[in-house]
């Protein structure tokens, strides 16, 4: 039987019992210790897993001094993450606690984890082959949850605090120049998802934002888009959840072409019969599901790319050819950075400090021609 949310892990027996488990922490080997509770119905085993869950809070499993790392993180992860935290990020905390730290510093006690086990994890991971993204995950969790024993007074300063992070992963940018953009938009007229991809070139959008877009947040007369959600995907599965801050929530101005393509591929889906799909969701599948982005990559975007004749990009290049489009186009950047949805200008002109000093001599050239 599927669990409810929060409900940790609970079945019924062969002879009618209720059983339910929490895991309350980890052997040194990374091996699961389990407790269990017993009910003649389902309600008195939640019951009964609640209070037992209260009481591990509390310490009265154990001396809190006796607290391993382990024990800690599961119940951060059980108690905190899962209230606080999106849903795709506590999946990636629970997959890195679970791969990563548990096996290898999960029996070790709290109030003696030093600054050295963290690091010593660390260079670990680069040893064995873990990437970049991931070792910047774990350190993430690690030092979140660690910051959280420190206010709970179970240690008295957080051991991540001198680690030295990991580096995050470089990822090369490659933009469209204007007529590599215009020959692939050319090329994908006849695509199905033609009008995803002028989103993504004439908006800005993350693709997850693209493909979580709904009709209602879509106002064709207006020539407006609204970003509330995105599609994210973990582990196989697909949800919408809400975007990951306050700024990533805005709504963008359409070019003429993006309204055009909307109003066609509208058309279309209502010809196939999926404008009304379970999401209302603007861009599906042929069965009117959300789209993959993995199929959308293979099947559609580097056949796209290979037929235009443009050098291998990645789709979320096509947000960066946005900004460095309108860069050199002259926009200001701050109307680049709303769009985008950055948190601040800061992130904007980090991320595209290479079109700046072109925009510099052209402001220079423009003023020498009104005062020279």
């Amino acid at each position: 039987m599927r669990r409810g949310r929060g409900e940790g892990s609970i079945f019924r027996r062969k002879d009618g019992i209720w059983c339910a488990a929490l895991t309350v922490g980890y052997t040194p080997t990374g091996q699961r210790r389990r407790k269990y509770v017993y009910g003649r119905t389902k309600q008195e085993a939640l019951e009964k897993l609640n209070r037992l869950r209260a009481r591990s809070l509390e310490g009265s499993l154990g001396d809190p001094a006796r607290l391993t790392l382990g024990q800690f993180l599961t119940r951060w992860l059980e108690d905190v993450a899962d209230q606080n935290l999106r849903r795709s990020t506590r999946d990636l905390y629970s997959r890195a606690a679970r791969n990563h730290i548990l096996p290898r510093l999960g029996g070790i006690r709290l109030a003696s984890l030093t600054p050295a086990h963290i690091q010593n994890l660390m260079t670990e991971m680069v040893r064995y082959g873990a990437g970049a993204g991931i070792r910047q995950v774990t350190f993430r969790l690690l030092h979140r949850a660690l910051g959280q024993a420190v206010k709970w007074g179970l240690i008295p300063r957080n051991p991540a605090d001198v680690v030295e992070r990991p580096r995050p992963p470089v990822r090369e940018m490659r933009t469209l120049t204007p007529e590599q953009a215009r020959a692939f938009l050319k090329e994908a007229q006849n695509d199905r998802y033609y009008a995803l991809y002028c989103v993504l070139i004439g908006c800005g959008l993350r693709l997850g934002e693209a493909l979580g877009l709904t009709w209602p947040d879509v106002d064709l007369e207006k020539g407006k888009l609204t970003v509330r959600q995105q599609l994210a995907e973990v582990g196989g599965r697909l949800f919408l959840q809400e975007p990951k801050t306050a700024s990533a929530r805005r709504t963008v101005d359409m070019p003429g072409f993006v309204i055009q393509a909307l109003r066609d591929h509208q058309r279309r889906q209502e010809e196939e019969g999926n404008l009304m799909n379970e999401w209302l969701l603007v861009f599906t599948d042929m069965n009117g599901g959300p789209v993959r982005r993995e199929n959308l990559r293979r099947r559609s975007f580097e056949p796209l790319l290979r037929r235009a004749g443009i050098p291998r990009i990645r789709l979320h290049d096509l947000r960066h050819t946005y900004a460095t489009l309108n860069l050199a186009a002259g926009t200001h950047p701050k109307v680049v950075q709303q769009a985008l949805g950055h948190a601040n200008i800061s992130i904007t002109l980090q991320t595209y400090s290479h079109v700046l000093p072109t925009l510099g001599r052209e402001a220079a050239d423009r003023l020498d021609a009104i005062l020279g």
